[in-house]
């Protein structure tokens, strides 16, 4: 049984926690996220009996994806009203002007002022542009207007981008990202990887405002999801240390097929913030691993207990 179900009281919860903590998980989880792609998207039949009004929807484009489906998915979720963020992955973008043919279609179509850069999973880029920064210098987001703009952050590290394992090159990036963010007139935040454990994330929010970094953090959270497809996923995008904590339960044979929830993450952030009310972390971001509807459900019960 999950943190949750003790916090909230569900069925068979031995122990009900304070009205307080349960408070303070609802108080994290407002405004929260989740991400979708054009071919999830389509199996909802209703998004609007799912989420609540005020989620932040962002769109993840895989390589291969049409720009015309993502389009079309960020129109529909447009139109039942929600705020609406594409990913700009750098490494399918072929050029400038294929960047501004993407936003120009995205906000005549689906009014679209709010996007996620990153570099993308791909080995190999389309074109010359590979990073985050890439698009940045384009100054193509500037010009179009767009109100808000997230990056990726790293609280475990990126062999992609730190081969060494060392975290300089991150680091870097992020001061650059850090100087942008007092430029442009747009909102940053730092969109993260989905992480299992709060205590490295805990320390690694610290290090940033330590180091001058202040854009908001949006930790990404996997929502519930078979333990065998968490572990999957957590492999495959590189989640570092925090593994440990999806390994250790997979000792134990009686838990491989129970669904893996992120109650115990959640709830040790939510604390934090709430004991810590300018810790940094301002947002949480799920990543519906095991489905959008359970994850959609989760956040619903979280939300009303």
């Amino acid at each position: 049984m999950g943190v949750l179900a003790s916090l909230f009281g569900k069925k068979d919860a031995p122990v009900t926690a304070p009205a307080s903590d349960r408070m303070a998980v609802r108080a994290f989880l407002k405004d929260c996220s989740i991400e979708v792609m054009p071919r999830t998207a389509a199996k909802v039949e209703d998004f609007k009996s799912i989420l609540s009004p005020e989620t932040r929807v962002y769109i993840a484009h895989i390589e291969g994806t049409p720009i015309e489906e993502m389009v079309a998915t960020a129109k529909r979720l447009s139109n039942d009203g929600f705020a609406v963020m594409p990913h700009f992955p750098a490494r399918i973008i072929a050029d400038a002007s294929v960047l501004e043919d993407w936003i120009d279609r995205y906000q005549g179509e689906a009014g679209v002022d709010q996007a996620l850069l990153l570099a993308g999973g791909v080995d190999k880029p389309h074109g010359a542009m590979s990073s985050s920064m890439d698009l940045i210098e384009t100054g193509l987001f500037d010009k179009k207007g767009f109100k808000r703009l997230h990056v990726a952050g790293h609280p475990e590290g990126n062999r992609d981008i730190d081969p060494d394992g060392s975290d300089n090159n991150v680091m870097a990036a992020l001061g650059w990202k850090q100087a942008f963010s007092k430029r442009t007139d747009a909102e940053m935040a730092l969109a993260t990887q989905f992480c299992f454990e709060a205590g490295p994330v805990i320390g690694w929010a610290d290090r940033l405002k330590e180091d001058g970094v202040d854009i908001p953090i949006h930790i990404g959270v996997a929502g519930p999801a078979k333990l065998q497809t968490m572990i999957k996923f957590a492999i495959a995008c590189g989640v570092g240390p925090s593994l440990r904590v999806l390994q250790k339960r997979a000792k134990d044979a009686t838990k491989l097929l129970l669904p893996f929830t992120p109650d115990e993450f959640v709830t040790d952030l939510a604390l934090h913030k709430a004991a810590n009310p300018d810790f940094n972390i301002s947002h949480v971001h799920f990543f519906p691993l095991g489905g959008i509807g359970k994850s959609a459900e989760w956040i619903n019960e979280a939300r009303d207990a």
